[in-house]
């Protein structure tokens, strides 16, 4: 099971001013546009605290330390578009959308065209990375490092490859059969990050077979159950993964 209501899990909270909490909000299946705007309103909020924080500074105040969230969740069958992306990787009309029971969103993180569903633990941390460090290649490191930790757990080995984001099961130059376990894609503004990571867990992987998976031909697509041979709980897997990211992000995670 998850950590109960108020656990936290991580060491320090602060380090030079800068606020080392992150927020946990475990919201189970949920909706993809609902999700997509309590991001949006946690982003705009820290933005704005950001801006007050230097008409402090200017004045010769104190500031306000910014919060950091990380949510958690499921979705229903939902394929979103990156910026960079293109349109003709989703392989389905507004009719086929429909018969799979599936919905389509254009969305402002990086990245190409990828599905999200049931199975799948999505994670949006919004942080400010002003309270960690600023170097967005680095954050996705360290996200990919969380997963790739959680996944040894399991005993399985997976990495990355070079130019490609997320995390990947034979990963190394050469292998046969490379395959993407987790998904990245993100935005980040003023150092506050949105949109996130999504590991495959029990995923229904045939909702794959109808878009170019971040815009990939040549490679697979895996999930956590499918190379176990056996389903996996999601909450068991929050449970694990959640204190990797405390110990990469030095930081102290706390389930609200």
């Amino acid at each position: 099971m998850p950590p109960a209501s108020g656990t936290r899990v991580g060491s320090a909270t602060e380090t030079l001013g800068r606020n080392r909490q992150v927020t946990v909000y475990q919201l189970g299946l949920a909706d993809y546009e609902a999700t997509w705007a309590r991001q949006e309103e946690l982003l705009a909020a820290t933005l704005a605290l950001k801006v007050r924080n230097r008409q402090a500074a200017e004045e010769g105040r104190p500031a306000e330390p910014t919060p950091n969230y990380l949510l958690l969740c499921q979705h229903p069958h939902v394929y979103t578009l990156g910026k960079s992306g293109k349109p003709e990787h989703l392989l389905l009309d507004e009719a086929g959308l429909q018969q799979h029971g599936a919905t389509f969103h254009r969305i402002n993180r990086g990245g190409d065209i990828t599905y999200h569903g049931p199975g799948q633990l999505v994670g949006y941390p919004i942080l400010d990375l002003d309270n960690f460090f600023t170097d967005i290649h680095r954050y996705l490191r360290l996200l990919e490092e969380a997963v790739i930790r959680t996944l040894a757990e399991y005993g399985l080995t997976a990495g990355r490859i070079a130019g490609l984001t997320g995390v990947w099961l034979d990963f190394e130059e050469g292998a046969p059969n490379p395959r993407k376990i987790c998904a990245m894609g993100v935005k980040c503004s003023r150092w506050v990050t949105m949109h996130g990571f999504a590991l495959n867990v029990t995923t229904d992987l045939s909702y794959f077979g109808y878009i170019v998976p971040c815009g990939i031909t040549d490679k697979a697509v895996t999930s956590l159950a499918q190379e176990l041979g056996h389903a996996v709980s999601l909450s068991e897997v929050e449970q694990r993964l959640v204190p990797h990211l405390a110990a990469l992000f030095e930081a102290e995670f706390t389930v609200a």
